[in-house]
């Protein structure tokens, strides 16, 4: 059987992965990386993932050497009510890492080298000019090329996704801003923290020994009015959280639009959205890349299930399957987290409610135990 030959559009890290774990499938994959790497190369964020995902990276892409990754047991939730920082909830692995938490510029130099090396891999470094769902084709150089299977995972504002959703998408402008930034300290901090303060959430990633990472969602008129000394209100708030004064720098200070976009139609003919064009969801709950990561599992299940019983990409009902597996998570937590945003943010209706639940939330255990599961391994229907 001729070898079922399939696009790739993208080079971040959903790219790059889908890219790297389809390899190893029975096909020929062009992988388009562009030629726009500028913002690639600023990109100074951290990423966690789940320790199920961790484990599943770790063994599609032979990373037996992780030293990149940074394994955490515990996350420690705090709550900010009036004057005081309660921490109302603590999630604790005893046999596994609850997370595993790495610099999204490490893993994309891992799955070059990955990549670079496979054979059955053609690196493009051009720009797509278009897309035809009709006759499953690209454009580039004014030549049309066709293929199997085309994957767009061309971030969350490509042109190309109009053509396939046709503005099926749930939206919503949280009016946020989020704040990143690389803290280098004295301090004894392994683990991660997320606190829910009065500006917003702000979470503490632990990536290094002595340097962590942190992510504060404000709302846009507090980061407008507080811009020019966001660097140091953000160095002031962490020594008072972290009730330490050991905080030598803050580096990599970056900021992004917060917005909520969920696609509810994945894909047209043979052409899969995958990615942040996807699912971009709030980051409090850090969930973004370990729904990317569900994603390309499921995708690589399909794949191999359908080349095993020797159909054509084409033929097949592959990206319906996809479609009808992964939809119902995707937007359970995309909404689920845009719940909790609103919940932690309210001060009209919740503040009350908020108090009691915070209050008795360490008393029911079974809640615990089901949140850790959903968080390392999403919801399976």
């Amino acid at each position: 059987m001729k070898l079922q030959k399939i696009c790739i559009i993208g080079e971040g890290l959903a790219g790059l992965t889908t890219t790297a774990v389809l390899s190893k499938q029975n096909v020929s994959i062009d992988f388009y990386s562009g030629t726009n790497k500028k913002n690639l190369s600023l990109d100074k964020r951290t990423t966690a993932i789940s320790e199920s995902n961790f484990q599943y990276i770790k063994k599609e892409l032979n990373l037996n050497k992780n030293s990149f990754f940074w394994a955490c047991k515990k996350i420690n939730l705090f709550f900010e009510d009036e004057k005081k920082i309660i921490n109302f909830l603590n999630f604790n692995e005893k046999d596994k890492n609850f997370m595993y938490i790495f610099q999204n510029k490490d893993l994309r130099k891992k799955l070059k080298k990955i990549i670079f090396l496979k054979k059955n891999i053609k690196l493009i470094n051009k720009s797509v000019e278009e897309i035809n769902s009709d006759d499953s084709s690209i454009i580039i150089n004014k030549k049309k090329k066709f293929y199997d299977l085309i994957i767009l995972s061309t971030g969350s504002l490509s042109k190309f996704y109009s053509k396939i959703e046709a503005g099926r998408t749930i939206k919503k402008k949280y009016e946020e801003v989020a704040i990143t930034g690389t803290i280098k300290h004295k301090s004894k901090i392994q683990n991660a923290s997320q606190f829910f303060l009065k500006e917003g959430p702000l979470a503490i990633l632990p990536f290094q020994k002595n340097i962590f990472s942190t992510v504060w969602s404000l709302n846009s008129s507090y980061f407008k009015e507080n811009k020019k000394n966001l660097k140091k209100i953000l160095i002031e708030k962490l020594k008072k959280l972290l009730k330490t004064k050991t905080i030598k720098s803050i580096e990599n200070v970056q900021s992004f639009p917060i917005n909520l976009n969920l696609k509810t139609k994945y894909y047209r003919k043979n052409i899969l959205i995958l990615g942040d064009g996807l699912h971009s969801v709030h980051p409090l709950a850090g969930q973004g890349f370990n729904l990317v990561l569900r994603d390309i599992k499921k995708l690589d299940e399909l794949m191999y299930k359908i080349s095993s019983l020797g159909l054509l990409y084409k033929e097949s009902l592959l990206l319906k399957d996809f479609y009808n597996a992964r939809k119902a998570e995707n937007n359970l937590f995309g909404l689920g987290i845009n719940l909790t945003n609103f919940f932690f943010r309210d001060k009209k209706y919740f503040t009350i409610l908020k108090k009691e639940i915070l209050k008795n939330v360490k008393n029911f255990d079974f809640i615990k135990k089901i949140t850790q599961k959903v968080a390392d391994r999403g919801i399976s229907f």
